[in-house]
This record gives structure tokens, C-alpha cells and sequence, in this order.
């Protein structure tokens, strides 16, 4: 299915021209009808050589302008309409201009009433003004809606205009905007809209954007129930979960969680909008003298996005970019072409291309000038980098939920660095091609990555230095003051810088083990008598006397000078080896007593001792209380 917008003055025939092509009517209220004045938005399809082409005819009277951007916003391509009897009009201006502005390049000209005058003219100074816009050169067909001649010509034109448009993205985050919102009787709540990307199935569970979730009961796409469709394509869902009269046009139904909604954005206004060929710009003159070139500069107008209208105070930043903060939030990404009109002077002021959808704060004076700065370049991948580079952390999918390419280095969700497994892969602008979006985890500005193994290191060593008997640094220390938004991202980090983790503290697995100087007097001094005695391990009195407490002990241990047996009792670091072999000499099987004896110790060390021992499989022990060493069987 191909969706084309029709656009013109009003009485130049659209609607007629559409129940000509589709034997369909187009206006659906009776007032319309009896006034033969299209007020909202109609809708009308057909079959064309095979492909099936969906109308949206849209209000061509000054009064009705913001139905017909709601109807033309998500629409690839319009079918002007120019009367042959009256020709270029003022609202085939402004038609013109939101066309321009939303950036739509495909478009046919139907010259109409040609029964009535000559079509040539109209159609010259038709297509001199289309192409001056985004439009450019389009084809033209005269056609009378009364008699019908040229509607074979208009058909041939309409499917060779179908057939060029660009393929639609099926595998998108959908997002419909809702043109229509009404409730059924034994249904419920129906939303239509055109699916400009995505999919959308029977039973999805979608987001307003409110938060609030519906799922899809059914579905119907030019008037046939159906279970499936995707982009382009005109459809009618029947929500389920939602209260009469909670969705109105302008609301987005979105896929769950893929979607930012946003009121203050950053934008680049295209003020090239008037298209009459004025030798000072027209239009576009006037609006870039309404704001002031630099700071503080501002204006309210009507920002039309999809099919949403959203009073906006447009702040400017420079001579080209502007700060909108928008009455509600809008379900926008990077890359989105939107338009600011002014409902009181019946303009079309600027296209919008979205640039920034998540933007810093402006605060002191001159921030509008750097912000401008910042936003020179509208290269996706520039822009990325910009937003990375300022939360030097964000989640790959949050990249995505913006609009924003991936890029940074790429910190997997299991704590690993790279995409596909390569350490420190830097992710670049055009993923997307090998499947990288799809990948899980964070990203990282690459700078502040490079930085990080060096400042943990130095965050390591200067705890250590201020707690010499410590374990290591906290983990959850080291982790706030490298100002990491994720425990997942600390092992990559540590793993870079040659720290280890465990138990929940960071050490440095290259630095010495020395101990400070009064724990390493007192341990030389336990060595000495550790090496007349080995199996007869300090009571508390006498760890006490040499200054030898629980923390200096833990210090010994871990540089290796001692071991601990049980808790307050230490030997040598041989000590567990020793006994081992020495009992592995004794008559088997042995009982505690006669271990004890034979390695000339206390029960307060025999017993933890051999319990050690048997922990690590070297004995044994029986159901009758006494021991076997694991060498005599």
C-alpha cells in the first residue's frame, strides 16, 4: 500500500477528484456534504495496476490549515491540486509551504476543472512555484473531475508516483499518530492513523504517550479485518484498555519502551519555507527577523508533528537553531521534520529538523551561543557523539530511544567491553549495518573510557596509601568516584587497569605487599617464635602485647607472612603443609589427642586445624571420631 495526502486551495476539486479515482466519498460529515467544503480530514482508496494507493484528502479553506498538516504529517507524498479556471491561489501557498517544510520530495500536480478553462497556464505558474520546494519538478496531468477526461492519464501518473516511493522500514518502532479517535458501541475505542514504519499486529500491547499501555482487539486496513500490516498503511485499531475519550488526534500510539516523550527540545529551523521566489526571501525574511540573533530572543507558535498541534515557545540560539519547549510532551528522535506555524498571521514560519530531543539545561549567559555552537553539524553521528560525551554513560538503547546512531564503546550488559568481543571496540556512526544496535549494555564516550583504567588505579592506590591494612577500596567507593552509573561497568575498568575484585573490596594486583612498619616489627617478631614452635599459635594476650589486632592480622595474612587457622589464630604461613605431612607419619587412623601430641600444639589449634585439613580432603574423618590421612588410604 502506498498513502498519498492530496493538497490545494480550497474549491479546486480534491474531494472530487478523489470519488472520480475511487468511487469512494471522502467527506464524512453531512455538514461537509451539504456545504461541499471539506472540514476534516477524509479518507478514500483504490487499486491501481496492482498496487493499492490510500487517500488522505485534506481541508483546503485558511480556517481548517491545522486539519490538513494533521493529515499530510506522517504522508510520503501529496497530490497537488490546482484549478485550471483560477490557478496558484493563497492556500495553494501555504499547502505548498508545509509541504516545504516537512521535507516531503514526492508529489504529482493535477491540473483540475480543465473542462472549464485552458489548463496550461495554471499549470506553468504551478509548477515554477512547486519547484522551488522540497517537491522539485513534478509531473502534472489535466484532468476534469465533472467530465473524467484525463483520469487515465491521472491513474498512469498516481502509479509511476506510487512505485517511485522510497520502501518503507516494516522492522521500525512503531508509531502511529492518531488522526481519528472515536467510541463504537459493543467495541469500544477505535484510533485510525497512517502507519508511516513498524508493524503492527493484532494483540500488541502499545504505550499512549501518557505512559499509559493498551493492546490491539482488532484491526481493520481499508475497511478488511486484518491480524497484520505494515508500513505504509492506512488502519483502524480497536484499543482495548483504554477509557472513551482518553485518546484524541494529536496522541501517539507507540511500541513500549522505545520511545522518549519530551517537552524542551533543540531544533535547526528551515526558514526557506516561502516559495514564491520573493527577492528578500518572503516569508522567510520576516521570520528570521522574529527572533533575535543570539540570546534571549523568543516567540510563541504552533508546532504541528504527525498529527499533533502543541503550542511551543520557541527560544532562539543562533541564527539557525532554536531551544522549543513545547505545552505537552510529543513522542520525538533525532532526525524528525516537524513545522512551526503562526495561526495568527496564517503563516507557515519554519521546517523543523529535530536535533536534539534530551538537550542541557540553559543557564548562565552565553550558554544559548556554545549551545549554538554545539549544533553546527546535524550528522547523526555528531550529535551522538555530543550526547555521549556529556553523560559519558548511557545504555545502548537509550541511544535508540533518542533517534541517535550507536556509538562510543561498547560495555556489554555481562560486564565485557567490545561488540562481537573485541576489548575497546569504539562503536561508529552506521550501525545498523552489521546488526550493532541490537547489541545490549552501555556505551561509553571513548575519552572518558581511556581515562578511566589510569584515575582507578590512582583511586586504589590512594586509599591504600591512607588505609595500609585495608583489604582493598570498597568496590561501591571506587565506583562513585569514578562516577560510573552502573555496577556492571566497573569490571571492564578494573580488568583495563590490572585491579582485581573480591569480596566486595578492589586491589592492586601489581602493587607489593608490604606491610606498614609497626605491623611488620611485631609479625618479624611472631616469626621468630613461630620458627621454635610452629604448631603453637599466640594466645590474645600475647597478639595483644604486640600490637597485633584483627585488622593487622588480615594484613599479614593477605602479604603471606601468616595464616589464619580459626579466628584469632594464626601460624606460620607452612604451617597447614606441615601439619599435613606430619601427620600423614603417624599411625593410622589417629585420634584429636594424638595429633595434637604429635604436632606439639594446644586443642585450640589441633581442633581447627585438622578440621581445615579435612575440609581440603587431606584427612578424613570416621563415624567413630578419629582421622585417617588421606595417603594411608
Amino acid at each position: 500500500m502506498r498513502v498519498i495526502a492530496t493538497a490545494g486551495h480550497v474549491d479546486h476539486g480534491k474531494s472530487t477528484l478523489l470519488r472520480r479515482l475511487t468511487g469512494m466519498e471522502p467527506d464524512r460529515w453531512d455538514e461537509e456534504r451539504r456545504r461541499g467544503l471539506t472540514i476534516d480530514l477524509g479518507f478514500a482508496w483504490t487499486e491501481l495496476d496492482g498496487d493499492t494507493l490510500a487517500f488522505v484528502d485534506v481541508p483546503g479553506h485558511e480556517r481548517f490549515v491545522p486539519n490538513m498538516l494533521a493529515g499530510v504529517g506522517p504522508v510520503p507524498a501529496a497530490l497537488f491540486v490546482v484549478a485550471a479556471d483560477e490557478g496558484w491561489m493563497p492556500q495553494s501557498e501555504e499547502h505548498l509551504s508545509a509541504l516545504h517544510a516537512l521535507g516531503v520530495r514526492h508529489g504529482l500536480l493535477a491540473v483540475t476543472k480543465a473542462d472549464r478553462a485552458a489548463p496550461d497556464n495554471a499549470a506553468q505558474q504551478a509548477r515554477a512555484r512547486i519547484a522551488r520546494s522540497s517537491l522539485g519538478d513534478v509531473p502534472w496531468v489535466a484532468v476534469s473531475g465533472t467530465t473524467g477526461d484525463g483520469l487515465p492519464e491521472l491513474r498512469t501518473a498516481l502509479t509511476t508516483l506510487a512505485r517511485s516511493l522510497p520502501p518503507p522500514d516494516t522492522d521500525a518502532d512503531v508509531r502511529l499518530w492518531v488522526d481519528r479517535a472515536f467510541t463504537m458501541r459493543g467495541a469500544g475505542t477505535v484510533v485510525t492513523g497512517t502507519l508511516a514504519a513498524g508493524t503492527l499486529r493484532t494483540g500488541d500491547r502499545l504505550a499512549l504517550t501518557s505512559g499509559e499501555r493498551v493492546r490491539v482487539r482488532s484491526m481493520q486496513s481499508l475497511g478488511h479485518d486484518v491480524t497484520r500490516v505494515g508500513a505504509v498503511a492506512r488502519v483502524a485499531l480497536n484499543l482495548r484498555g483504554v477509557e472513551p475519550g482518553t485518546i484524541r488526534r494529536g496522541d501517539a500510539l507507540l511500541r513500549p519502551d522505545a520511545w522518549l516523550t519530551t517537552s524542551v527540545l533543540d531544533v535547526r529551523l528551515r526558514r526557506d519555507v516561502d516559495v514564491r521566489g520573493d527577492a528578500n526571501g518572503g516569508a522567510a525574511s520576516d521570520g528570521q527577523g522574529a527572533f533575535a540573533h543570539g540570546e534571549g530572543g523568543s516567540r510563541h507558535l504552533m508546532l504541528h508533528a504527525g498529527s499533533a498541534a502543541v503550542p511551543t515557545r520557541v527560544r532562539a540560539l543562533g541564527a539557525d537553531t532554536a531551544r522549543l519547549t513545547l505545552d505537552r510532551p510529543l513522542p520525538l528522535r533525532t532526525g524528525d521534520v516537524c513545522l512551526l506555524r503562526d495561526p495568527g498571521e496564517h503563516r507557515i514560519h519554519a521546517g523543523v529538523d529535530v536535533l536534539d530531543v534530551d538537550p542541557p539545561a540553559l543557564g548562565r549567559r552565553g550558554s544559548a551561543q556554545r549551545r549554538a555552537a554545539e549544533l553546527r553539524s546535524s550528522d547523526p553521528a555528531e550529535l551522538a557523539g555530543r550526547y555521549l560525551r556529556r553523560h559519558e554513560f548511557v545504555r545502548a538503547e537509550q541511544l535508540r530511544m533518542r533517534g541517535l546512531p550507536d556509538v562510543g564503546v561498547a560495555v556489554g550488559a555481562g560486564g565485557g567491553v567490545a561488540v562481537g568481543g573485541n576489548p575497546g571496540v569504539e562503536v561508529g556512526g552506521n550501525a545498523g549495518t552489521d546488526g550493532r544496535e541490537n547489541v545490549d549494555g552501555w556505551r561509553a564516550d571513548p575519552d572518558r573510557w581511556a581515562e578511566l583504567p589510569k584515575q582507578a588505579r590512582e583511586r586504589v592506590r590512594a586509599w591504600r596509601a591512607v588505609n595500609p591494612l585495608a583489604a582493598g577500596m570498597p568496590a561501591a567507593e571506587l565506583r562513585r568516584e569514578l562516577r560510573l552509573p552502573d555496577a556492571s561497568l566497573l569490571d571492564p575498568v578494573l580488568t583495563a587497569a590490572e585491579l582485581t575484585q573480591a569480596d566486595g573490596v578492589v586491589r592492586d594486583r601489581t602493587a607489593g605487599t608490604e606491610l606498614p612498619q609497626h605491623v611488620d616489627r611485631a609479625v618479624r617478631t611472631l616469626e621468630s617464635k613461630l620458627a621454635e614452635t610452629r604448631f603453637r599459635a599466640p594466645d590474645a594476650d600475647e597478639l595483644r602485647a604486640l600490637g597485633l589486632g584483627h585488622r593487622e592480622l588480615a594484613a599479614a595474612v593477605r602479604a603471606g607472612r601468616l595464616s589464619r587457622i580459626a579466628d584469632g589464630v594464626v601460624l606460620g604461613p607452612e604451617a597447614v603443609a606441615d601439619a599435613a605431612r606430619a601427620l600423614a607419619d603417624m599411625p593410622q587412623p589417629f585420634t584429636v589427642s594424638q595429633a595434637r601430641q604429635a604436632l606439639a600444639t594446644t586443642r585450640r589449634v589441633a581442633v581447627p586445624l585438622l578440621e581445615l585439613l579435612d575440609a581440603d580432603g587431606v584427612t578424613r574423618l570416621r563415624s567413630d571420631g578419629t582421622r585417617v590421612h588421606r595417603a594411608a588410604g
